[in-house]
């Protein structure tokens, strides 16, 4: 074969999913070199936008409803040679033939990133039921908006952090608003039992009524969501209801490509996806995180963003190949304080370091034997990445509550398991 004929990479790369993820990865492509044709493939009419605003800035009183995109399409299209195919979502993938199906058509790849995302869970019988809500997307938190604009009295099944979000703009109105929530104790997954109480303080403290240990029996109403009804038989009123139960990855387009397929597209810790020449990125990625030793899949906006950026170079430069490994990070905003959490929730208890949970500033570590796991803190952002960097460096548990003593004076002596 002739020096001309070599083939060094891919000359075609394919992302599914206009996304944070989406868009790094194309970025990304370009910023390493590749010259080949890029395609990006979204099924929202939108530009790539900024999500966290959604349930944070979105929704406050005054605040343009117009979205935060990262780049004009001028840019996208001009300065990066990328062909847009949006408002069009894939259908199907043939990794044997190197194609996404969007409908009847076929777009060919060589490399892929698959960058799709998740979707929100919704609640059963409620669809075509004004005022009941999802909030994931632009069109989601724009009719959440105007809902609250109009004074709605606002109910939020779950006590998770995009539902709390919508609790605090909805008090930021003084408005009537009602948390329900499954479990006993809010976050009890997310941080333990005795750190979702405290944070769960936040809403009784900002007059919102919230309700742990019961679900949702019924939506009332016929055309309109009139009121909310729990299993204890309770009927709360209501003209809006946000669903904030968590999401699901999606993949249910990937259901005949052989994909490995568990609880989002499995990876490896290249964030390679099973078949040559895909990766995946973002909320959908299942991948090994070594830093950890396990897999995990994240929903946060610092992962979407990396992992993007780290498989596209992968999949156009398969050979100098990188692994991805990261402390995982989310900040979420209620009733103006600042919740932070870095790493992971150890299994063997935690330590509140500074601060005190019933009050209005904590920093909290997590640990698994010896080793320092995570961080949280309410009001502490000068602490979180600090400790950031201890867990990704592998420290002892014991090196974090020495660094805790000569960088937190106020600490508490209060443990929790």
């Amino acid at each position: 074969m002739s020096a001309a004929t070599v083939r060094t990479g891919p000359s075609s790369l394919v992302v599914v999913g206009a996304s944070l993820a989406g868009l790094r990865a194309v970025e990304a492509a370009r910023k390493v070199g590749f010259a080949g044709r890029i395609t990006l493939i979204g099924d929202e009419p939108h530009l790539p936008y900024d999500r966290p605003p959604l349930s944070k800035d979105l929704l406050a009183p005054g605040a343009p409803t117009d979205p935060v995109t990262f780049r004009s399409r001028t840019e996208l299209v001009d300065d990066l040679g990328v062909q847009l195919l949006l408002h069009t979502p894939a259908t199907g993938l043939d990794p044997h033939a190197q194609v996404v199906h969007i409908g009847g058509e076929e777009v060919a790849y060589d490399a892929l990133v698959v960058a799709t995302g998740a979707v929100a869970r919704g609640l059963p019988g409620t669809e075509g039921l004004a005022g009941v809500h999802v909030l994931r997307t632009l069109d989601d938190a724009r009719s959440v908006r105007r809902a609250l604009d109009e004074g709605a009295r606002t109910v939020v099944v779950g006590a998770g952090f995009i539902g709390s979000e919508v609790a605090s703009a909805a008090r930021k109105r003084g408005l009537p608003t009602t948390v329900v929530e499954a479990l006993p104790t809010p976050l009890t997954r997310s941080v333990g039992p005795d750190l979702g109480t405290a944070l769960a303080l936040l809403h009784t403290r900002n007059g919102t009524a919230l309700r742990c240990g019961q679900t949702v029996a019924a939506v009332q109403g016929t055309d309109r969501v009139e009121g909310v009804r729990l299993t204890d038989g309770t009927v709360i009123d209501a003209d809006l209801v946000v669903v904030g139960i968590g999401a699901v990855p999606r993949t249910d387009w990937l259901a005949d490509s052989g994909l490995p397929v568990d609880d989002g597209v499995v990876c490896d810790a290249f964030l390679r996806a099973g078949a040559p020449g895909i990766y995946a990125a973002g909320d959908v990625a299942r991948w090994h995180n070594v830093l950890f030793d396990r897999s995990m899949r994240v929903e946060h906006w610092s992962a979407a963003a990396e992992q993007g950026a780290q498989a596209a170079r992968n999949a156009v430069s398969p050979a100098a190949a990188q692994f991805y490994a990261t402390v995982p990070y989310f900040w979420s905003d209620w009733y103006g304080s600042r919740i932070q959490f870095a790493g992971v929730a150890g299994n063997d208890g935690c330590e509140i370091v500074s601060g005190d949970p019933a009050d209005d500033h904590f920093v909290a570590l997590y640990r698994e034997g010896d080793r320092l796991t995570g961080v949280l803190t309410l009001n502490g952002q000068r602490y979180v990445m600090k400790y950031r960097r201890l867990i990704a460096q592998r420290a002892r548990f014991d090196e974090a509550i020495a660094f805790a003593r000569t960088s937190a004076p106020t600490r508490s002596a209060a443990t929790t398991s």
